[in-house]
């Protein structure tokens, strides 16, 4: 692997991953194969996304879509939660990585901003 692998964002988004792929496989059905695909996707191209602004100049634009990402990710565990396929210790368990790289993701977009207007 390269440096990204090591980048902080890399590694958190990676453990929510990692969490997304445990907890989906507890869903009902109806909804492990619409929901629980989705979240999966929605991880899988969150971490191609931050591997690309790692490895490119532009970073603003990639980022943006990572953040879009993990509010994707935000809005289907709120509703997995509200449709009972997630217990509240698990949602606030997982809700806490999605704000730690949420929160990474806007001091990176913050960062690039200030770099970029210099």
């Amino acid at each position: 692997m390269g440096m990204y692998d090591e980048l902080p964002v890399y590694k958190a988004g990676y453990d929510l991953l990692l969490e997304i792929f445990q907890f989906v496989r507890n869903f009902s059905k109806e909804f492990k194969y619409t929901v629980g695909d989705n979240m999966k996707t929605e991880g899988v191209e969150l971490i191609k996304l931050i591997y690309q602004a790692n490895s490119t100049r532009d970073k603003l634009e990639i980022i943006r879509q990572a953040r879009e990402r993990i509010e994707t990710i935000r809005l289907y565990l709120r509703l997995m939660k509200d449709l009972r396929q997630i217990n509240i210790p698990k949602f606030v368990s997982i809700n806490a990585k999605i704000e730690n790289v949420s929160k990474q993701l806007a001091g990176w977009q913050k960062s690039q901003g200030r770099n970029n207007n210099c």
